[in-house]
């Protein structure tokens, strides 16, 4: 329920936030509830994924790629996550969400996920493989970063991003 809520707020919030460059970095507050624990009494593992996805919300509506979505019925979908945890977020700890485009390929976009403890201190990092998928199959790389606003070159992903795709 409260990812529900956190979602309800973020997409009634969009419009005060500036939009980005498709390139440009989202960067969400946030602060660990108590249904965020787990026996730990640190944020939940699985609450971090939750959490991107919220993050992953934003950098689409921002970048102009959300009306596109909306409009032609494109459904996002995450091929893969890896994430490696580093620090602990523990009860009403407040931090940030960072999420970032980091390259793509003929298929799947690869983006950037980092959770930043207040002072800047990493406390988890992911990278998602993802896509669009419209009424006719996977919508096409240029077709999104066109709906994003971006000309620019084709950022490859990098070796170990295309190692662990392919793994």
């Amino acid at each position: 329920m409260v990812l529900l809520l956190r979602t309800l707020w973020k997409a009634l919030t969009l419009r005060l936030r500036p939009p980005l460059e498709a390139l440009g970095t989202s960067v969400l507050a946030f602060r660990v509830w108590p249904n965020d624990l787990d026996v730990n009494i640190h944020m939940n593992n699985g609450r971090f994924l939750s959490v991107m996805d919220l993050g992953r919300f934003d950098l689409t509506f921002r970048t102009g790629l959300g009306k596109a979505m909306l409009r032609n019925r494109w459904m996002p979908l995450v091929g893969g996550v890896t994430i490696r945890y580093r620090r602990s977020l523990d009860p009403f700890e407040a931090y940030e969400l960072h999420t970032r485009l980091l390259g793509w390929d003929a298929k799947w976009f690869y983006l950037e996920q980092r959770f930043i403890k207040g002072g800047g201190e990493l406390a988890a990092e992911g990278v998602v493989r993802a896509l669009f998928r419209g009424k006719d199959g996977n919508v096409a790389i240029a077709e999104v970063l066109d709906q994003m606003g971006y000309a620019g070159l084709d950022l490859p992903p990098s070796e170990d991003l295309r190692r662990w795709a392919e793994g």
